[in-house]
């Protein structure tokens, strides 16, 4: 499904940088972002008629693993026992694992799928998904305010002011665009909003000495942490940064699985770790947070684009992680996200509560699934 709103992700898209329809790159960032938010929603039903809902994080081409459920996920998965998630995420993981399908749309769909089972075994026992973890460490989750989605650091630094005004404690700003240039936001920001905890995510723009040097800068205005500041795929470099920076470095969205989040962790590659519930599951999710724990790394967990069974479902795992950093709140993508349930989500600025009640704690509306389901093909 392909949600419209008044604006794309982290603000309006530029125009002459499409490739094919509804996409484009966001220079100086190099992934493909959509004029929509697109997500896979998987409803798993037993004979009951009990149904549970999941969600990819699939910000492009949700057909993708939609396709992957629906020839290679769904006809092993009937039949299976509706109350052992764990045994079935197994089951259907080791399906195409020899072929190196861990990771990108078969870890995504496989994500998806792992979601709807734990909500449909919560409901079946009458528990929440956060019980049937072990319960959780908390119920309201600390949160920070993701992106400040204007084009000038001027309007940014009035957005900042203004989430300040509304209870905000922390923010992360979405960069990337030189060093120097960077730290000009930051200082604008701390400026108009002094008393705000500062991030910065680089989105994988920089090399390892300018990643220092954004570091170090950011150290000197008592910067939070700094995610994602080199190529996802390098392992050595971001563990020189760690190494050498003074401030914590943070990665994970981009991983889908514990062999991914281990070799990351063994390195000293990140200081906090990000795994998205939407890529990972559930299942693995769990996994990655004890193993994060035993090297004494918090866990900040990654949403973004994802709707809000999504949101939900990071919700449950945040509260069922002993070592949990802070959540992320994506205010545009939390407010689109609520149009596919019939009682939203208190989230705020600071706080989110965790969804009360069996599964997920979320109860989707069917009909306006389908309906944007719908929408999404004729567009």
């Amino acid at each position: 499904m392909k949600v419209a709103a008044d604006d794309a992700y982290l603000g309006a898209l530029r125009d002459g940088s499409e490739i094919g329809p509804g996409y484009a790159v966001r220079e100086p960032w190099r992934s493909l972002y959509s004029d929509r938010f697109e997500a896979l929603l998987v409803k798993v039903t037993t004979d009951d008629g009990t149904a549970g809902w999941g969600e990819a994080l699939a910000p492009v081409a949700p057909e993708v693993p939609g396709s992957i459920v629906d020839l290679l996920l769904a006809p092993v998965l009937r039949g299976m026992d509706a109350t052992r998630p764990r045994p079935a995420w197994s089951r259907l993981r080791d399906l195409m694992r020899e072929r190196g399908h861990l990771a990108g749309h078969q870890a995504d769909a496989l994500a998806a799928v792992d979601i709807a089972l734990w909500d449909l075994a919560g409901k079946l026992a009458g528990r929440p998904v956060a019980d049937l973890l072990g319960g959780a460490f908390r119920t309201e989750l600390p949160a920070y305010v993701s992106g400040l989605p204007r084009p000038s650091d001027a309007a940014r630094a009035w957005l900042a002011r203004d989430w300040a005004n509304r209870g905000a404690t922390a923010v992360k700003l979405h960069l990337g665009y030189g060093v120097e240039a960077d730290l000009a936001t930051v200082d604008a920001v701390r400026s108009a909003a002094p008393a705000l905890r500062m991030a910065v995510d680089a989105h994988w723009a920089y090399s390892l000495t300018e990643a220092l040097r954004l570091a170090e800068g950011l150290a000197e205005r008592s910067g939070w942490f700094l995610e994602a500041p080199l190529a996802p795929e390098d392992v050595a470099g971001h563990a020189e940064l760690a190494g050498r920076s003074p401030i914590p470095i943070a990665a994970g969205e981009s991983l889908r699985h514990r062999y991914e989040f281990r070799q990351w962790l063994e390195a000293g590659a990140m200081a906090v770790a990000q795994p998205d519930v939407g890529r990972t599951g559930i299942t693995e999710a769990m996994v990655i947070a004890e193993l994060a724990a035993a090297r004494h790394v918090p866990v900040a967990p990654h949403h973004s684009t994802g709707l809000a069974v999504a949101l939900a479902a990071g919700l449950h795992v945040a509260a069922a992680v002993e070592l949990l950093e802070v959540f992320e709140y994506q205010p545009l993508s939390t407010d689109v996200g609520q149009q596919i349930l019939r009682a939203p989500i208190a989230a705020g600025p600071a706080r989110i509560p965790l969804p009360s009640g069996p599964g997920l704690g979320v109860d989707v509306d069917e009909e306006a699934v389908r309906k944007i389901a719908e929408e999404s093909r004729t567009v």
